[in-house]
């Protein structure tokens, strides 16, 4: 292999086991190639695949929660769980779209009978006052808002909530999420995600608690694969 060469593969199968070790084929310490090895706090190993940015030097460690198998889904819910008990919070409200993968399974291990969405699209019976502008690392398109159904808005309006999603990039989705329920009188404890993607989301959401399960850097292009940058690796949990 050559520095050049982009050390990712197209992959939907890194992210559907859980190992007690880091599998032979993925280096367990930099440069990684292909998949990086992150540790979960019951001591196994998932490994995500590493995505080339469009710039072609850095890379992120990529999990896509709908993609995931159940046993991935379940294992991460279940420490999520444990960081959420830690707001006391009332109800769960679940951040689109892959953050839906795990609002209704960390509801119901903190013992709630529902969550409350948030969405994307638009139902003809929505008011646009319960809305908020919104982009992201992977969907950075003009124009989205993130939505409350008001229908649901009994089940929040005063009530403490704990924000989940799967992950937290920019925060910027975060920050709609806060934005928008603050507007009906809704007390946000704090959030929790299975990935911090970096540290990048930190200097917008400092007032916002956010804990996680694993947390990834951003890696730059190195010779023999990804190195990681080590100012860029957020705190865990």
């Amino acid at each position: 292999m050559t520095a050049s060469e982009p050390y990712t593969e197209a992959t939907t199968g890194y992210w559907q086991d859980l190992t007690p070790e880091i599998p032979a084929r993925f280096p367990a310490t930099p440069p990684y190639r292909f998949g990086y090895p992150a540790t979960l706090p019951c001591g196994r190993a998932l490994v995500l695949p590493l995505r080339e940015l469009p710039d072609g030097d850095r890379a992120v460690a990529s999990l896509i929660a709908n993609q995931a198998s159940n046993l991935v889904v379940a294992a991460l819910a279940d420490h999520m769980a444990t960081q959420a008990r830690t707001f006391d919070a009332e109800i769960v409200v679940g951040l689109p779209t892959l953050g839906l993968a795990f609002a209704s399974e960390v509801a119901e291990r903190l013992g709630q009978p529902r969550y409350v969405p948030l969405g994307y699209s638009r139902k003809f019976w929505y008011d646009d006052a319960l809305s908020e502008p919104v982009s992201s690392i992977t969907s950075p398109d003009a124009g989205k808002k993130l939505r409350l159904d008001p229908n649901l808005l009994p089940l929040i309006e005063g009530r403490r909530v704990v924000l989940i999603d799967d992950a937290i990039s920019t925060g910027a989705t975060a920050l709609a999420a806060v934005r928008l329920l603050q507007k009906v009188g809704v007390e946000i404890a704090g959030m929790v995600v299975a990935m911090k993607q970096t540290n990048r989301w930190q200097a917008s959401t400092t007032a916002l608690p956010v804990r996680a399960v694993f947390g990834c850097p951003l890696f730059q292009r190195g010779e023999g694969g990804w190195i990681p940058l080590a100012a860029t690796q957020p705190d865990i949990p």
